[in-house]
């Protein structure tokens, strides 16, 4: 029996394969659970369908990831902090802080998405990459500047 998966189903297949079953076990486990559906010409018709759906969509993904890649790469995220009497940052810049920053400044980046090995605890210029999605990866540059505290 043909099948068409609506779902990943463990040690068959991923969502929208076609798979060749044994009778009883499509018929009875993956058209009840709603796991597949049979494979006829309408059903195969459907499933070109929503391939084509699929790639015009990631299409779409790819096209707004690398517009962002290249409206992110090389800006510069300037971070004021406040800085105690030898220098020292009363607070350290972690992913969450360059997000929110970045997200001021107009980019819809995740804080998952910034790479940063830890903490910055000092003042000074440091290049920061950013991962997004399609694999594709830029580097900002982040400066972080103080103001003496009262």
């Amino acid at each position: 029996m043909k099948v068409i998966l609506v779902k990943d189903v463990e040690n068959l297949g991923k969502k929208y394969d076609v798979k060749e079953v044994k009778n009883g076990y499509g018929r009875n486990f993956l058209l009840p659970q709603k796991l597949a559906k049979a494979a006829t010409k309408k059903a195969l018709k459907w499933l070109e369908d929503q391939k084509e759906i699929i790639n015009k969509e990631a299409e779409e993904e790819l096209k707004m990831a690398q517009e962002l890649a290249s409206n992110l790469d090389g800006v510069e995220v300037a971070i004021n902090v406040k800085i105690g009497e030898e220098g020292q940052l009363f607070e350290s810049i972690n992913n969450q802080k360059i997000a929110e920053k970045l997200k001021e400044m107009g980019f819809e980046v995740k804080k998952s998405q910034i790479k940063l090995a830890e903490p910055i605890k000092e003042l000074g210029e440091f290049p920061i990459k950013v991962g997004l999605e399609h694999n594709l990866e830029v580097e900002i540059s982040l400066i972080i500047t103080g103001e003496k505290s009262e």
